[in-house]
């Protein structure tokens, strides 16, 4: 192996200390990506182009490639994340059941599309091929609230509260 002088982090920030010792363990070898990349995002919340660069240069591994990967699996995120997540299952049962109408009842409600979040950083918009609660169709997955056969009007109520500022009785 060859030994190289390490690549200085984006930044001062200790969180590279754990992405580094992650890298280390895999050798600096291009099998650890997708574990190098989990470690990032664990970290720091999503994966910049910064923190990607950073990835590919330490493991020598072409830029091209390591946001290949980045992008094509879905659990890595591109963009930080909002408070809370709203995820919409959009698999067959769910989609026959209703589920075209809740997406866009939250879109029209949060301005937003899929894969987006809300510009007050409240509302991460999510869809997902599937997420296994068939009898319950249509699903939405409200943070890690699994909730089923639900009217649009309902889940888009729900999620509009995480919105809504709490006021205080007098």
């Amino acid at each position: 192996m060859l030994s190289a002088k390490p690549i200085p982090a984006p930044s001062e920030d200790k969180r590279w200390r754990i992405v580094n010792a992650t890298m280390r363990r895999h050798g600096y070898n291009a099998s650890g990506l997708i574990e190098t990349l989990h470690t990032v995002q664990e970290a720091f919340g999503f994966l910049d182009v910064a923190g990607l660069r950073y990835v590919a240069r330490s493991l020598r591994v072409p830029f091209s490639q390591i946001y290949g990967v980045a992008t094509f699996y879905n659990l890595f995120k591109m963009k930080p994340a909002g408070e809370h997540t709203c995820i919409v299952c959009l698999g067959t049962a769910c989609y026959i059941k209703g589920a075209p109408a809740i997406l866009s009842s939250l879109e029209n409600t949060l301005e937003i599309k899929p894969d987006e979040t809300t510009a007050d950083k409240k509302v991460s918009l999510v869809v997902a091929r599937c997420v296994g609660a068939c009898g319950l169709a249509p699903v939405v997955v409200l943070d890690e609230e699994t909730l089923g056969k639900l009217p649009p009007e309902a889940i888009v109520e729900k999620v509009a509260a995480w919105r809504t500022p709490v006021s205080e009785e007098k």
